[in-house]
């Protein structure tokens, strides 16, 4: 049986008369996110209810962020602050004091099961979960209950953003397990220079091996990207990934040194800008996951 447009405008009627008449009167909500994934998921369930800036801009690293005056304009003046959690931002807490925020504060992992990741003898708590789909579901549950905290006379747009949004995410989900199924599983194995794939590799099935820790600020040791090397030639890897806000020129001496190819740039910390491949992030998990694929399969 065919759709009758009539129903889809009768709905979309029902659905806005619900919606109380000073929640379309009164201004946007202010909203800030700590970087630009986030951003674009406070976005997506906001709409043009909801005016958002991202602190850390597409293209940068959120590890060695340092904020600067307009961060701390913009947070005074915010009605809703959303952050990573699990150690992402170490730079918030300064950031956060100093501006005096008052306003609404998410912390978008709350309830995410971390994963921790071993750096030599240390073991750190995984900041990356977004990287998993299932999560970015639990993402859209907090950012949504925080701007009905922030503005509970919006709170029918909150809600229907935010099921537009998980729906859009669990057919991203389904879509990434039929990739993923074309693939052997011993011939699922990434090299990339930024350890950010575990919540990624963990719901796919996909080894990730990486130069740097969990941080891009560190800087691995010779002794460490020796290692590695070995570790690619043992396991027949082609390809190392870069990503684009990592300096290029790691990527391009462990090639050298193990023989195999640089692809990329991944997105995995920050969105690319709006003209680039990965503006948003459902089509940055799409993205990621043709190129992981591609040279999975090889040639």
């Amino acid at each position: 049986m065919k759709n009758d447009p009539r129903t889809g405008r009768r709905a979309l009627l029902i659905g806005t008369a619900l919606v109380p008449a000073t929640a379309w009167a009164s201004p946007a909500v202010t909203a800030v996110a700590s970087f630009s994934i986030l951003a674009d998921m406070v976005r997506q369930i906001g709409g043009e209810a909801a005016t958002v800036t991202s602190l850390v801009p597409a293209d940068a690293d959120t590890h060695a962020y340092q904020p600067g005056t307009g961060d701390l304009r913009a947070m005074t003046n915010a009605d809703l602050l959303v952050e990573n959690g699990l150690g992402l931002e170490g730079w918030m807490a300064r950031l956060g004091d100093a501006s005096g925020f008052h306003g609404t504060r998410v912390v978008a992992t709350r309830g995410v099961t971390p994963r921790y990741m071993k750096e030599g003898s240390r073991t750190s708590l995984d900041p990356h979960a977004w990287q998993d789909p299932r999560d970015g579901l639990i993402y859209a549950t907090n950012i949504a209950d925080g701007l009905v905290a922030a503005d509970p006379s919006r709170a029918a747009i909150w809600r229907a953003g935010a099921e537009r949004f998980r729906a859009a995410i669990q057919e991203t989900d389904r879509w990434i397990e039929q990739q993923i199924a074309a693939v052997p599983p011993e011939r699922r194995r990434i090299i990339a220079t930024h350890d950010a794939f575990g919540y990624y590799g963990a719901r796919y099935g996909i080894a990730f091996l990486a130069v740097e820790g969990l941080s891009t600020d560190a800087e691995p040791s010779a002794r460490a990207i020796a290692a590695l090397v070995a570790q690619i030639r043992r396991e027949k890897a082609t390809t190392v990934f870069l990503e684009n806000m990592t300096d290029p020129r790691l990527a391009r001496m462990l090639a050298r040194e193990a023989g195999v190819t640089v692809s990329g740039p991944l997105y995995s910390d920050a969105l690319s800008k709006p003209d680039g491949p990965a503006p948003d992030y459902l089509t940055m998990l799409r993205y990621n996951t043709n190129l992981f694929v591609r040279a999975m399969k090889g040639p």
